[in-house]
């Protein structure tokens, strides 16, 4: 089957929509056929992307959803019960020294890393499960893996992401709905931009394939995680970084 046609007929929620990775995500999967329910914060964002959408011949619906908030989280979940794909891309990254980082800004960045995800796993996997099909793509980071002198709250956040695929493979698995993650690396995005400014131009020497990655890069992979050409793939971590986690000493 084609994976071009193979995922026509599904409903997938992307959060973190919006922007960066998730929006790559959200056109990408709507070419395929896909009815995207696309969350992010920024209403007017959200319209806009509904409309870029409509102009390829997508379908795609948007919702507003904080999910710092675990009772809007869960709206968010009540609103989308009937998807058979999630992916779970909406990050916050604060990047600061562990002395610099309190508490507002551990909890924000678990709230929505990790707790978030959490959440709509166990709002959308049964039914799921009821239907005995399904695909869950969290979006984690090589953050989990290659540490820095700053942001630590945001790489134990991100950490969990893996622990949690790992998991929920083998709690929905034989059930027939398939949990994996994609970890990129550095990827050019608004927001990475906006928080290295100048010091973007070393996103390009921190891994083997020697650049950052492209969004749109990241969502074929998504696509592919979703797709029934990996229909055996369940509990995987994919590292999309560049090969970044090569060049570390072993």
């Amino acid at each position: 089957m084609n994976i071009s046609t193979a995922l026509q007929g599904s409903t997938a929620l992307v959060t973190g929509a919006t922007s960066g990775i998730g929006k790559a995500i959200a056109h990408s999967l709507a070419r395929q056929g896909v009815e995207v329910v696309a969350h992010g914060r920024d209403r007017g964002r959200g319209e806009a992307l509904v409309k870029e959408i409509a102009a390829e011949g997508g379908t795609a619906r948007f919702i507003a959803a904080d999910l710092t908030d675990a009772e809007d989280t869960l709206r968010l979940a009540s609103r989308a019960s009937d998807v058979d794909i999630l992916v779970s891309n909406a990050g916050l990254y604060e990047f600061a020294p562990t002395s610099a980082t309190n508490a507002a800004s551990f909890d924000r960045q678990v709230a929505v890393n990790t707790r978030a995800p959490f959440l709509l796993v166990g709002a959308l996997a049964p039914g799921m499960v009821q239907r005995g099909r399904g695909s869950i793509v969290l979006i984690g980071s090589s953050a989990a893996r290659v540490p820095a002198p700053i942001g630590a709250a945001y790489g134990a956040s991100k950490a969990g992401v893996e622990v949690l695929t790992r998991y929920w493979a083998t709690e929905f698995g034989p059930s027939g709905v398939r949990v994996n993650s994609v970890s990129p690396g550095p990827v050019r995005t608004e927001g990475t931009s906006a928080m290295l400014g100048e010091h973007i131009a070393a996103l390009d020497k921190t891994n083997a394939r020697g650049r950052a990655g492209e969004p749109s890069e990241i969502a074929d992979i998504v696509s592919f995680l979703v797709g029934p050409a990996s229909s055996y793939v369940n509990g995987s971590i994919l590292f999309a970084d560049g090969g970044e986690l090569s060049t570390l000493p072993s």
